[in-house]
């Protein structure tokens, strides 16, 4: 299982990565959509985790180019803000939602959902 991680908070995003590369799961991870549609043109991602907002490119435009590049990959949407529109939009177009802070364990948990 390959797993794409886009924030663009630096420290959370490369947390995470470290976090789940502990635990045995393959993780990359970017700081901007632009540099995601890239990397998902260089490698097969099973599982995309998005921020819903992010400058230039926000979660739900990046979601649906990297459908476009990898149709069978997998989205999860991670929000700061937690508003009701933001929620709604990424449920209706993700296998799940989290609010962040998230725990590991949760994040985890969403994943394995997703890839079955």
């Amino acid at each position: 299982m390959k797993i794409l991680l886009v924030d663009d908070e630096v420290e959370l995003v490369s947390a995470m990565a470290e976090r789940l590369s502990l635990r045995g799961i393959d993780a990359d991870w970017t700081d901007s959509g632009e540099k995601a549609l890239g990397m998902a043109r260089q490698c097969e991602y099973d599982i995309a985790v998005l921020d819903m907002k992010m400058p230039k490119l926000n979660g739900l435009e990046l979601r649906r180019q990297l459908s476009v590049i990898c149709p069978p990959m997998k989205f999860i949407f991670l929000s700061g803000h937690g508003s009701v529109s933001d929620f709604e939009a990424g449920s209706a177009e993700a296998e799940s939602y989290l609010i962040k802070p998230i725990r590991i364990e949760d994040l985890i948990s969403k994943i394995e959902e997703a890839t079955r």
